[in-house]
């Protein structure tokens, strides 16, 4: 079930009340009508919290990757240093030597734009070359001062996360007075930041940060207030298999599909633009119920 299937499907896609935002990513124009669209994720490092390990090797990853795209993905991720609470850096040569070949080889062989999931400027930058066209930072590009300078000068996407602290340590004890007030001033603050370095502004998504540096009621409040957050930019969330699922129905990682499921069809109803997913057949499906709802109940207003 691939989006071009969705799309032409969809006759009536302009009562869905979510479409309406517009981001580019390099020559193509993307705008929501119906489903949101679905990056699927390639984690490339021994140490991730749900899929660590299962792609070091670079046939095995890429194989992934185009089992990916032929299920529907519109946006595959690769990332090779782990982002889960406690993780460690990688070292630079490390994270380039896992992510590059992949996209390399990938790039040659899917249609759909590949992200870095990246904090290290000289990381996107070869990426970059290698044929990857979005840069995932979950710093927000405060971690490298680099890292504006080369999204803006390869006139990449860029995607800015919110998270409270670093991953060593964000989970320890997180607070907020004002939890949605302060994750909106942080992505407005660093939306103008990426605009006055070169970034264009139709090339920059936010992403509220599900999981880093969030309480398990914070992560409950963002699904359920997601749509407070589109006027600031297109909006990625990235619910799967996380904790907050795993801590609610007391399961382990691999047993948290239905969790994340139900995450994906509140995320789309409630306005997510992209949702990243390590489940793409099945989330596609979710997203497409969810959406078809979601116009059913517009027209019923209309």
């Amino acid at each position: 079930m691939g989006r071009d299937y969705l799309m032409a499907d969809y006759d009536k896609a302009s009562n869905d009340p979510n479409s309406g935002r517009v981001f580019q990513v390099g020559d193509q124009i993307f705008q929501r009508a119906a489903r949101p669209y679905l990056m699927g994720i390639i984690n490339v490092t021994p140490d991730s919290f749900s899929d660590g390990g299962r792609f070091i090797d670079v046939d095995d990853a890429v194989e992934y990757g185009l089992k990916m795209a032929d299920e529907g993905a519109d946006f595959i991720d690769v990332g090779g240093e782990s982002s889960r609470p406690g993780a460690e850096g990688v070292p630079l040569e490390e994270e380039i030597k896992r992510v590059i070949p992949i996209i390399e080889d990938l790039s040659g062989k899917v249609d759909i734009p590949i992200s870095i999931d990246t904090v290290k400027a000289k990381v996107a930058e070869k990426a970059l070359e290698a044929g990857a066209q979005i840069i995932n930072d979950i710093t927000a590009m405060r971690h490298d001062e680099d890292m504006a300078k080369v999204v803006a000068s390869a006139g990449a996407t860029v995607i800015l996360m919110h998270m409270k602290g670093e991953p060593r340590s964000m989970q320890d004890d997180p607070h907020y007075d004002d939890m949605m007030g302060e994750i909106s001033h942080f992505l407005k603050e660093r939306v103008e930041v990426a605009v006055a370095a070169g970034v264009s502004r139709d090339r920059i998504l936010i992403d509220p940060g599900i999981g880093f540096g969030k309480r398990l009621e914070d992560n409950l409040e963002i699904l359920g207030r997601l749509r407070e957050f589109t006027n600031i930019a297109p909006v990625l969330i990235g619910p799967s298999r996380k904790s907050f699922i795993g801590k609610i129905l007391d399961v382990p990682v691999d047993k948290r599909i239905f969790g994340t499921a139900a995450s994906v069809a509140v995320a789309t109803m409630n306005g997510a633009d992209v949702i990243r997913v390590h489940d793409v057949k099945e989330m596609i499906e979710v997203a497409e119920i969810a959406s078809r709802c979601m116009m059913s109940k517009a027209e019923i207003t209309s």
